[in-house]
């Protein structure tokens, strides 16, 4: 059954979209929270460190509270979905341990990286007990099937961020290639959160493939948003922080489209920067300027809002319900935070 009135908010209730989504999911996330606290726990001192150094840093949460809405649009029963979006939250922070050494960041979440103060390995390591404990969890809700989606996408992360590694630096890399990094690297996790949280609620097999289509969509856009936010957002405005990707050497779209539409002298600015850890401001002011040239901040954004209204289309058969009305919203919050 097609559902009516499928129309975004308007932008200046986009922000809102989150607390609707903390408050629908707040007894959930009490629990999930709960299950995170006790399974990050261990007789190795260390362990729980890390683990809570980065966890107690917040965030939002996005992806456990996207695992608890796609379940409840389902059923109100309470199934394996706070296994499941504890599990998700779990690979998620396995995933920023292990990328802040492969990037060699100093920060995370605004407070020392945890490698700054317990070294590489201990990251590491750590990571790799939170992502243990996440398919102990999916073990334990004895749903293979959900097991199956979550494997799968720990394999297609650690892929992606592998082809991202072997593309740093690269003048040739393309918007395919780009396109299959950020799906891997993101997206595939947004897409199994709202999939694993159908299965909890007990989806049938077309909308639970609708809620991974909404995921995916979702988490395409939430990335290009990211990658425009490295640059000071759709404006290029310097401030702090802007232009960790550059210096990291991040193939980003707004680099790609910047190298492919410049001329020779433009391309040689951006060579200089991408991959310096001692590009400044000045440096960066050359960057945005090229970048502003040929508008390949605003070309990112477009790619983020066709991936915004293919995750709102994904919702166009599921039942009209207040945590539906909320997930419509959320792509748009996400392309929001760049405006």
């Amino acid at each position: 059954m097609a559902v009516e009135n499928l129309a975004p908010r308007p932008l200046a209730d986009a922000s809102a979209v989150i607390d609707d989504l903390m408050a629908a999911t707040r007894a959930g996330m009490e629990a999930v929270n709960s299950l995170i606290l006790s399974r990050s726990d261990s007789s190795v001192d260390m362990v729980p460190e890390v683990a809570n150094h980065l966890i107690d840093a917040g965030g939002k949460r996005l992806r456990p509270m996207l695992t608890l809405a796609a379940s409840a649009l389902f059923s109100r029963v309470r199934g394996n979905e706070i296994r499941f979006a504890a599990a998700v939250e779990f690979m998620h922070n396995a995933t920023l341990l292990h990328d802040d050494v492969v990037d060699e960041s100093d920060m995370r979440r605004g407070r020392p990286a945890a490698r700054t103060i317990w070294g590489n390995q201990a990251s590491v390591l750590v990571g790799d007990f939170l992502l243990g404990q996440a398919f102990l969890m999916m073990v334990e809700s004895r749903d293979i099937d959900a097991l199956g989606v979550l494997s799968r996408a720990a394999a297609i992360i650690a892929e992606g961020e592998v082809f991202q590694l072997a593309k740093a630096g690269d003048l040739a890399t393309t918007p395919d290639d780009y396109e299959k990094i950020i799906h891997a690297k993101t997206a595939t996790l947004f897409e199994a959160a709202t999939e694993v949280g159908a299965m909890a609620g007990g989806a049938d097999t077309i909308s639970r493939k609708a809620l991974a289509s909404y995921g995916r969509e979702l988490g395409m856009a939430f990335q290009l948003v990211d990658d425009v936010l490295d640059y000071g957002g759709a404006q290029g405005a310097l401030g702090k922080n802007t232009g960790d990707d550059l210096r990291e050497g991040k193939m980003t779209l707004p680099v790609i489209l910047a190298l492919q539409a410049g001329n020779q002298a433009e391309r040689k600015t951006i060579e200089k920067a991408l991959g310096n850890p001692d590009s400044g401001e000045s440096e960066l002011a050359d960057i945005l300027a090229i970048f502003a040239r040929y508008d390949t901040l605003s070309q990112t954004m477009a790619k983020a809002e066709r991936h915004a209204d293919a995750a709102r289309a994904a919702l166009a058969n599921i039942p009209s319900s207040l945590e539906r009305d909320i997930l419509f919203g959320v792509p748009e919050f996400c392309t929001s935070r760049a405006s």
